[in-house]
């Protein structure tokens, strides 16, 4: 088969876990297009798929597991004639993989999602042709954001977390490089950048020897039509008053901040080797709260984690009771191979874990529901991300709300509204799931 035989070829993916292990799929895509293939989001007419995996908890490897076995069963049936996985999953379990899946045509390590076209290139017999070195991302979700992915890796070692096996040490990327990809983004209509890593706080650290969070987010502030500036995964040890006061002054960075604290209770939070206790992370609420009442907060937790008692639980209901996050995501604690917490005594059983993970969510489910009431009148900027044919609205979020992982905001077209616009809406209910707004 000749090259041009080859790009005849059409190219589809599946995207699982998370928003950075998303940014590396879309880089992928963006060499394949560079290099002529036709990139299609229908599974059923492509030629070539894509399954860019997860592993870091077991549902999402068997998430994983679920896709790769249900793109086998299209390539027997004729409809594919090539499957390919990348991601975490192959990273984590590359050789037991290749034994699990044995008609899986390419397994792709991290360090190989650069030479995706040369690999497809190796399936069809197909001579290397010159390596693509400039390329534009395929952005996979609404063209009005894009995550910038600042770093890869994790130098953190908490007890329960397999991404410094996965992903290696703390990398990151150059300060120009993103700089580079953030102008591309906003030229192409992006109008809010998502910064995201394992640690958006340790940015700069290992490759400039200081931390060069601010100076990042000052520079891309500066780029003309990019409107907000998101933050992601902030870990709490490296959120000081210097940090938070840009944010609140600065006026393209959302208020906004996500806070992954994990526990209250002191006892788990030294046993998950988290850096900050009970006491410091009350402090900065506190400070949060009185110094920064602005700042919409969201933050995630553990629950299930080996020796948390009725009252080590009982304490993190409270806490959440009390705090009254904005958003809160909670995760039932699972027990992975390799990491500290599997070898501990007190493991917990299934039905428990699940039994307090409903708990929880009902007690923020709650809390969410208050704080929406209180939003009820609040005239508030809406970036537009996409048009629901199937309810004829409009669909977008906020600065305080987050795309995909918080509240939508929904709204009814006046004529004049397009994709990617930031407009003016009137919230007057709440659905559960999404706001209803008036366009002024």
């Amino acid at each position: 088969m000749t090259k041009e035989e080859l790009i005849q070829k059409t190219i589809s993916a599946i995207s699982l876990g998370c928003d950075k292990n998303k940014v590396d799929l879309e880089k992928m895509l963006g060499r394949l297009h560079a290099f002529g293939f036709t990139i299609s989001d229908d599974i059923y007419s492509s030629d070539i798929v894509i399954v860019n995996t997860c592993a870091f908890i077991q549902s999402a490897q068997e998430e994983a597991i679920m896709n790769i076995i249900e793109m086998e069963n299209l390539k027997q049936n004729g409809i594919l004639e090539k499957v390919i996985v990348t991601g975490c999953f192959p990273e984590r379990n590359y050789n037991s993989m290749k034994e699990n899946f044995p008609t899986i045509d390419a397994f792709l390590r991290l360090r190989d999602n650069d030479k995706i076209c040369e690999i497809i290139e190796d399936l069809y017999n197909v001579e290397h042709d010159k390596p693509i070195k400039k390329y534009e991302r395929i952005l996979t979700n609404s063209p009005s954001y894009a995550y910038l992915k600042i770093a890869d890796g994790c130098n953190n070692v908490c007890s329960y977390c397999t991404i410094p096996r996965i992903r290696g040490r703390y990398i990151s990327y150059p300060m120009e490089e993103l700089l580079e990809e953030a102008k591309n983004l906003v030229g192409r209509g992006v109008k809010e950048l998502i910064l995201v890593a394992q640690d958006t706080t340790r940015y700069g650290e290992d490759l400039y020897g200081e931390n060069k969070l601010i100076e990042l987010c000052e520079k891309l502030s500066k780029i003309k039509d990019l409107e907000w500036i998101r933050l992601h995964y902030l870990y709490p040890e490296k959120v000081d008053d210097k940090l938070l006061s840009y944010i609140v002054k600065n006026p393209k960075m959302c208020n906004y901040i996500d806070l992954p604290l994990q526990h209250i209770d002191n006892d788990i939070l030294k046993s998950m080797r988290r850096k900050v206790d009970e006491n410091g992370t009350r402090n900065l609420l506190e400070n949060l709260k009185n110094n920064y009442p602005s700042l919409a907060l969201r933050s995630t937790f553990i629950v299930g984690y080996p020796g948390e008692t009725r009252v080590k639980f009982k304490k993190l209901i409270e806490f959440i009771k009390d705090t009254k996050f904005d958003y809160a995501g909670f995760f039932p604690y699972s027990k992975e191979p390799n990491t500290a917490s599997f070898y501990m005594k007190k493991h917990l059983s299934n039905w428990t874990k699940k039994h307090r993970w409903n708990k929880i969510k009902k007690v923020q489910n709650q809390i969410a529901l208050e704080k929406a009431k209180e939003m009820m009148g609040q005239e508030i900027e809406v970036l537009v991300d996409y048009f629901d044919e199937s309810t004829g609205e409009y669909v977008g979020h906020s600065q305080k709300l987050s795309p995909l992982v918080d509240f939508g905001v929904r709204f009814v077209d006046n004529g004049n509204i397009n994709c990617a616009q930031i407009i003016k809406v009137k919230i007057y209910d709440f659905d559960g799931s999404d706001f209803k707004g008036e366009v002024l």
